[in-house]
């Protein structure tokens, strides 16, 4: 970041988007360290409680392309303070009546789904703000409140031990209030939001082949993060015997490596491409995902696998988002939906798989293979279309912004 970034947008607006996001981040992932005691309780199956934490990560994958119709109705403010009202009362519902079902716990599920819908506001309400030259290190500070289910690793299964897991719901609602109250006060449109589309005009981008490769790509790189995310205090206490605290821990070190990497990710993508850093992040996150497939023989070196994949994947995030506003800047509300919805399939699909490949085989072999599979796919699509796009629409913003 250097005096050039700060002077070129509205920093209050950036800091609002950041802490929004961290929050909604913080709870929609919530369900993931907290399953191995709602399970307890609950009796869940491996494929039971694989579902459990796939779907809030599968609702806030569907409300994101929501979300970005309404930012480019209503803008992105409002948007966001519609949202963060419903989760801030679905949190409170659940703590007040008491969860004490399968069902019951799919339904608080939905409803943290529409923190991860987050995503599709605090982007745009951040992007809006800045040139392309500074697009990947403002997206990618925006989307560092990924970290915030750093949080959720690191404390609630602790909270759940001395309180109980469902007084966590309650107590989750505490900082999404202070950071509602904050986001009021500091968050501004820009004042060059694009005019509101017709529901055709939003259809039409997918007649663009770019708009579905950058859906692939975010799939990948996000849906790991999230999916990873939401399930590895389950693998650690599962496979390896830790208890929940401790695994929530060891998935807290993986997540924060992801998440204090995204900024990281825009700015080097802005520096070098991103393209060029997005092929490389592929190939690590493939490489280590088919590593932990094989079965570690301990915790510790599945943490220090586990952490250059989140590493890669956490960087790819902001690699992807320097380059979607490059080529739908005026479209960049439905895009965020539309590759937030997918990059949210992405994690729903590992997660399930994972509780699935438990399930019916034995072991998360197969989940993890699928999804290096997947990685490895991704990296050949973008092998192949990066000419194009360099010598096209990358070749108009090249005195400006990299490919």
């Amino acid at each position: 970041m250097n005096k050039g970034f700060l002077q070129a947008g509205h920093l209050p607006t950036l800091i609002a988007a950041f802490l929004y996001f961290d929050v909604s981040f913080m709870v929609w992932v919530l369900l993931g360290p907290l399953a191995v005691q709602i399970a307890a309780d609950l009796h869940l199956s491996p494929a039971q409680k694989g579902l459990m934490v796939a779907v809030p990560v599968l609702a806030g994958a569907l409300l994101r392309v929501v979300n970005g119709v309404l930012v480019d109705r209503i803008g992105p403010k409002r948007t966001g303070a519609i949202g963060q009202v419903i989760v801030i009362l679905g949190l409170l519902a659940a703590w007040w009546f008491g969860v004490s079902s399968f069902a019951q716990i799919l339904l608080v599920g939905l409803a943290l789904g529409v923190a991860g819908a987050a995503f599709a506001v605090a982007l745009p309400l951040a992007s809006r703000w800045y040139p392309p030259e500074h697009q990947g290190t403002a997206l990618g500070i925006a989307g560092a409140g990924n970290s915030g289910t750093v949080f959720a690793a690191l404390f609630a299964p602790g909270l759940a031990l001395a309180f109980g897991w469902n007084a966590v719901l309650g107590l989750a609602a505490l900082p999404l209030v202070a950071v509602f109250v904050a986001y009021l006060a500091m968050a501004k449109d820009a004042p060059n939001r694009p005019a509101a589309k017709s529901l055709a005009e939003y259809a039409a981008v997918l007649r663009n082949p770019d708009a579905w490769w950058f859906m692939v790509f975010y799939s990948v790189t996000f849906g790991g993060f999230v999916g990873l995310a939401a399930s590895l205090t389950i693998y650690f206490n599962d496979v390896y015997g830790l208890s929940p605290v401790i695994a929530g821990y060891f998935t807290a070190a993986c997540v924060f490596a992801g998440s204090l990497v995204r900024p990281i990710g825009g700015a080097l993508a802005d520096r070098v491409g991103g393209v060029r850093s997005l092929s490389v992040m592929y190939a690590v996150a493939a490489i280590a995902l088919g590593i932990v497939s094989l079965g570690l023989p301990s915790a510790w070196l599945a943490l220090a696998v586990f952490v250059p994949a989140m590493l890669a994947l956490g960087m790819g995030n902001g690699a992807v988002f320097q380059l979607v506003p490059q080529r739908f800047r005026a479209e960049i509300g439905v895009m965020t939906g539309l590759v937030g919805m997918t990059g949210g399939i992405g994690g729903f699909w590992l997660a399930s798989s994972l509780g699935l490949s438990k399930q019916y085989t034995g072991s998360y072999q197969a989940g993890f293979l699928v999804f290096a599979a997947l990685a490895a796919l991704a990296l050949v699509g973008l092998t192949g279309v990066k000419r194009r796009w360099r010598t096209t629409w990358g070749a108009a913003a090249a005195t400006t912004a990299r490919i």
